[in-house]
């Protein structure tokens, strides 16, 4: 049961961040909105929850960071995706 609720919010927490950065509510592939949000989770909220001295529970700090984590996971895998279409797009000229 805790795996299927660290999925989804996981998922959530992607969501939420595609949102923030203009993504759109009905993205194509959540495959890395998944991703973005289970990284963004585990650091982003870990880290803001130990500095506010929340602990380990489920406190809004954590929520918050969980969202900024992926926020940062998504769009830096974002900026790697752009950067490998240009380079390829550069070499077939």
């Amino acid at each position: 049961m805790i795996i299927l609720f660290i999925l989804l919010w996981g998922i959530m927490a992607g969501w939420v961040a595609n949102l923030i950065l203009g993504g759109g509510g009905r993205p194509e592939n959540w495959a890395p909105l998944l991703i973005a949000g289970l990284v963004g989770s585990f650091v982003g909220g870990l880290i803001l929850s130990l500095i506010s001295g929340d602990g380990l529970r489920l406190r809004p700090s954590g929520i918050i960071g969980s969202i900024l984590g992926a926020v940062i996971v998504l769009a830096i895998m974002r900026g790697v995706q752009r950067n490998k279409t240009s380079q390829s797009g550069s070499r077939r000229r």
